[in-house]
């Protein structure tokens, strides 16, 4: 749905990050966390999208103008729906998302902005982050 890029899925995620080792000989594997983030449902829509549309609305930007940004970004919606989104966007100007969502029909989610600002930003917490390894 294409309101979930503007205004996030609706629900919070924790996002937990860990790197693998593999061994062949015990045929195991080693998981090691290296980070956990809570990303408040607030700011779970897509950053760039958010960002341009923020941007449009902060300067004095109309419905005509959002409309032309989130075609130019091939949101997959048609005309009636791109003037709905348009005017709740001038309504309820969406929060700034901290995650990049595709396009595509599956919802792939990328979480690297997300992990690197959490603690830094408002809505986006760091709940762990390992020690570095000792060489």
């Amino acid at each position: 749905m294409a309101s979930q890029k503007i205004y996030g899925p609706g629900y919070g995620l924790i996002v937990f990050v860990y790197g693998k080792a593999d061994d062949s000989s015990t045929r195991s594997a080693t998981l090691r966390m290296t980070d956990t983030v809570f990303v408040e449902q607030q700011r779970t829509a897509d950053f760039q999208m958010t960002r341009g549309l923020r941007q449009i609305v902060d300067n004095e930007g109309n419905e005509e103008d959002l409309m032309a940004f989130m075609s130019e970004k091939n949101l997959p919606v048609d005309d009636i729906e791109l003037k709905n989104l348009a005017e709740e966007i001038l309504r309820n100007k969406p929060e700034q998302g901290y995650l990049t969502i595709s396009n595509a029909l599956q919802w792939r989610l990328q979480y690297g902005r997300a992990i690197e600002k959490a603690g830094g930003e408002s809505g986006l917490r760091s709940i762990y982050k390992s020690p570095p390894l000792s060489v």
